[in-house]
This record gives C-alpha cells, sequence and structure tokens, in this order.
C-alpha cells in the first residue's frame, strides 16, 4: 500500500491498513465485509489521548480548561480536514461519492485520519503511533495553528459577566434531509445581535456567535498561546 511506503511504515497487518480507507458506502457497493468505522471510534480516543499528553506536557501553565481548549482546537473536524490533505490521505479514501454531498465526503477525509491511527495503533503500539504524531501532527500545536473558535464558549462568558441571557433560536432551515441548511440567530438579552448559518444548528449558532462577537468588539480567540 503505497500510503505505507510514503510514511516508511513496514505492517505487521496490511488488511487493517486497506480497512481504514474504506468507507461505509464503498463496503456496501462492493459487498464488502469491513469499512473504517470501528477503527475511527478507536483512533478518536488514541487521537485524544496521545494530544491530551502532549499538551500536559508542553503546556505547564494552562489550567484545565485551557488544556480542554487546545485539544477541541488540534482535534476538531476542521483540523482533521486540514492533517488529511496535509498528509495525503484523501487521495486513499474509497468512497462511493454517487449520492454523497460535498459535506459528508469532507467529513469522511477528516475521518480517515483517526481511522488510520486506530490501525497503527493496533498494528505498532501505542509509542510508534506518538512518534507518527511527533513527526507530522504536534508541530501544527508547536505553530500555534487554531483551527477553530469556540465562539458560543466565549459570548456565554460575556454574558455571563454582564448578567444577560444568551439564547439561540432556528430562524429556518431549508434543503434536503441528508443535506440541511440551518439559519440560527443569537439573542443577548433579548436582543438580538446576529444570524448564523450552518450544516448542522451548532455550526450556525456557532457563527451566530461569532458575529454577535464582532458586533461587541470582542475577540473570539481564547485558546491559551
Amino acid at each position: 500500500m503505497n500510503v505505507l511506503k510514503e510514511f516508511n511504515i513496514k505492517p505487521n497487518d496490511p488488511e487493517i491498513f486497506e480497512i481504514a480507507f474504506i468507507h461505509a458506502s464503498y463496503k456496501v457497493k462492493h459487498g464488502l465485509n469491513h469499512d473504517y468505522e470501528r477503527l475511527e471510534f478507536l483512533g478518536d480516543s488514541v487521537l485524544s489521548l496521545l494530544v491530551s499528553h502532549y499538551l500536559f506536557d508542553n503546556f505547564r501553565d494552562a489550567e484545565e480548561g485551557g488544556l480542554t481548549k487546545l485539544r477541541s482546537n488540534f482535534v476538531c473536524d476542521a483540523a482533521l480536514e486540514y492533517y488529511s490533505s496535509y498528509l495525503g490521505f484523501d487521495k486513499y479514501l474509497k468512497i462511493a461519492e454517487d449520492n454523497m454531498t460535498q459535506n459528508e465526503v469532507k467529513s469522511a477525509n477528516a475521518d480517515i485520519v483517526e481511522s488510520f491511527l486506530g490501525a497503527l495503533f493496533l498494528d505498532q503500539g501505542i509509542e510508534e503511533t506518538k512518534n507518527f504524531l511527533e513527526r507530522y501532527i504536534f508541530k501544527f500545536i508547536r505553530d500555534k495553528y487554531v483551527f477553530f473558535t469556540d465562539y458560543k464558549s466565549k459570548i456565554k462568558e460575556y454574558g455571563d459577566a454582564e448578567e444577560l441571557e444568551v439564547q439561540y433560536e432556528l430562524v429556518k432551515e431549508t434543503g434536503y434531509q441528508h443535506d440541511k441548511t440551518f439559519l440560527m440567530k443569537i439573542l443577548i438579552g433579548g436582543a438580538q445581535y446576529g444570524v448564523g448559518e450552518g450544516k448542522s444548528k451548532k455550526e450556525a449558532e456557532q457563527y451566530a456567535a461569532k458575529i454577535a462577537l464582532e458586533k461587541l468588539n470582542i475577540s473570539g480567540n481564547s485558546l491559551p498561546f
């Protein structure tokens, strides 16, 4: 498998790395027995553990809340999608795109980072998995990349400090069941401060909170860099 040669990995079980790139749609279309979802489940925990350990060792002044925000930034979907493209994993994804939306394909590209790490952990062990992250992923932590800003948490801090209730309300939703778009408005103390659009209600709420922060002239970045 070319991806293993690229990263100089000598597998004990090459098949497990093949499975790590098989989307459920491809499995169904080609009548296969496996897809990457179980490996993704495992890799999610492996990535969270090793990123947590790295942050714990390298951000000694950060409190628990700050470490949690940092970890979220480096294991969020946006970060995983970026890693997938950077590592070239997206070239190896096996997916039946006939009925897939662009967002579903993007999500799958993020998933295979975790499924690959799950396969690497099973095949090579925790130390080799840690070494892989050290070579290719932890550099983004050292370079202080911002992949995700939790605007909702920041606006909640503002609301708590000013004793104002922060609420989100659905304005409308459009699109087919598998590809909806949501509009959410944010109310602070009963007054509307913005409307956000997203592929989920949570994403739309984040964009609404971002607009509210801009109107209030408050920085959205709360990472302890």
